[in-house]
Protein backbone atom coordinates (compact mmCIF):
# COMPACT_ATOMS: atom_id res chain seq x y z
CA UNK A 1 0.00 0.00 0.00
CA UNK A 2 2.94 2.35 0.44
CA UNK A 3 4.33 1.56 -2.69
CA UNK A 4 1.21 2.54 -4.34
CA UNK A 5 1.06 6.00 -2.26
CA UNK A 6 4.53 6.87 -3.38
CA UNK A 7 4.15 5.69 -6.62
CA UNK A 8 0.94 8.05 -7.17
CA UNK A 9 2.89 10.91 -5.11
CA UNK A 10 5.81 10.82 -7.97
CA UNK A 11 3.13 11.00 -10.90
CA UNK A 12 1.39 13.64 -9.48
CA UNK A 13 4.58 15.65 -8.89
CA UNK A 14 5.54 14.35 -12.49
CA UNK A 15 2.80 15.95 -14.11
CA UNK A 16 2.72 18.98 -12.26
CA UNK A 17 5.87 19.61 -13.01
CA UNK A 18 5.19 19.46 -16.96
CA UNK A 19 2.29 22.00 -16.60
CA UNK A 20 3.48 25.14 -19.13
CA UNK A 21 4.43 28.48 -17.85
CA UNK A 22 2.70 31.86 -18.42
CA UNK A 23 5.81 34.68 -18.33
CA UNK A 24 4.84 38.23 -19.97
CA UNK A 25 7.76 40.45 -20.41
CA UNK A 26 9.33 42.37 -23.76
CA UNK A 27 11.14 40.68 -26.42
CA UNK A 28 14.92 41.68 -26.72
CA UNK A 29 18.47 39.72 -26.81
CA UNK A 30 20.13 37.61 -24.38
CA UNK A 31 23.43 39.98 -24.67
CA UNK A 32 21.85 43.19 -23.29
CA UNK A 33 18.90 41.48 -21.17
CA UNK A 34 16.73 44.74 -22.14
CA UNK A 35 19.26 46.96 -20.76
CA UNK A 36 20.65 48.53 -24.23
CA UNK A 37 22.35 51.39 -22.31
CA UNK A 38 26.26 50.05 -22.86
CA UNK A 39 25.37 50.46 -26.47
CA UNK A 40 25.51 53.88 -26.80
CA UNK A 41 21.81 55.32 -26.38
CA UNK A 42 20.83 52.72 -29.54
CA UNK A 43 17.06 52.44 -29.54
CA UNK A 44 16.11 49.09 -27.78
CA UNK A 45 14.35 47.80 -30.95
CA UNK A 46 17.60 48.31 -33.06
CA UNK A 47 20.26 47.11 -30.29
CA UNK A 48 18.11 44.04 -30.57
CA UNK A 49 18.18 43.68 -34.17
CA UNK A 50 22.03 44.31 -34.12
CA UNK A 51 23.00 41.93 -31.63
CA UNK A 52 20.76 39.74 -33.15
CA UNK A 53 22.50 39.96 -36.49
CA UNK A 54 26.16 41.28 -36.00
CA UNK A 55 26.79 39.39 -32.50
CA UNK A 56 25.47 36.27 -32.43
CA UNK A 57 22.61 36.86 -29.77
CA UNK A 58 19.20 35.05 -29.43
CA UNK A 59 15.64 36.20 -28.52
CA UNK A 60 15.12 36.20 -25.17
CA UNK A 61 12.31 37.12 -23.03
CA UNK A 62 12.91 39.48 -20.32
CA UNK A 63 10.75 39.27 -17.39
CA UNK A 64 12.00 41.81 -14.44
CA UNK A 65 15.93 40.33 -14.47
CA UNK A 66 15.59 37.36 -15.84
CA UNK A 67 16.28 36.68 -19.65
CA UNK A 68 14.81 33.62 -20.75
CA UNK A 69 16.50 32.54 -24.91
CA UNK A 70 13.52 31.73 -26.64
CA UNK A 71 13.33 27.99 -28.48
CA UNK A 72 11.39 29.69 -31.30
CA UNK A 73 13.45 32.56 -32.71
CA UNK A 74 11.63 32.55 -35.83
CA UNK A 75 7.81 33.49 -34.36
CA UNK A 76 10.07 36.10 -31.64
CA UNK A 77 11.56 38.08 -34.25
CA UNK A 78 7.61 39.44 -34.97
CA UNK A 79 7.44 40.59 -31.21
CA UNK A 80 10.89 41.91 -30.99
CA UNK A 81 10.87 45.03 -28.67
CA UNK A 82 7.04 44.09 -28.05
CA UNK A 83 5.22 43.55 -24.35
CA UNK A 84 3.74 40.01 -24.68
CA UNK A 85 3.06 36.69 -23.18
CA UNK A 86 4.85 33.61 -23.69
CA UNK A 87 3.40 30.27 -23.27
CA UNK A 88 5.85 27.30 -22.99
CA UNK A 89 8.50 25.18 -20.52
CA UNK A 90 11.54 26.62 -18.49
CA UNK A 91 14.87 24.95 -18.31
CA UNK A 92 17.69 26.36 -16.32
CA UNK A 93 20.79 24.89 -16.95
CA UNK A 94 24.58 25.94 -15.63
CA UNK A 95 27.54 26.00 -16.68
CA UNK A 96 30.50 26.97 -13.95
CA UNK A 97 29.46 30.35 -12.13
CA UNK A 98 26.83 31.19 -14.99
CA UNK A 99 23.10 29.98 -15.08
CA UNK A 100 21.06 30.09 -17.95
CA UNK A 101 17.36 30.08 -18.34
CA UNK A 102 15.69 29.03 -21.91
CA UNK A 103 11.92 28.74 -22.77
CA UNK A 104 10.63 26.25 -24.99
CA UNK A 105 7.82 28.13 -26.83
CA UNK A 106 4.29 27.07 -27.17
CA UNK A 107 3.05 30.01 -28.13
CA UNK A 108 3.96 33.76 -28.15
CA UNK A 109 1.04 36.57 -28.18
CA UNK A 110 1.27 40.48 -27.63
CA UNK A 111 0.18 41.14 -23.86
CA UNK A 112 -3.19 42.32 -22.35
Amino acid sequence: MRKVAVLIATVGLSLAAAAPVYLTGVISDDMCSGDHKHMGGTDPMKCTAECIKEMGAKYALIVGTDAYVLSDQSAAAKFSGQKVTVTGDVATSTQGKTTSKSLAVKSIAPAK
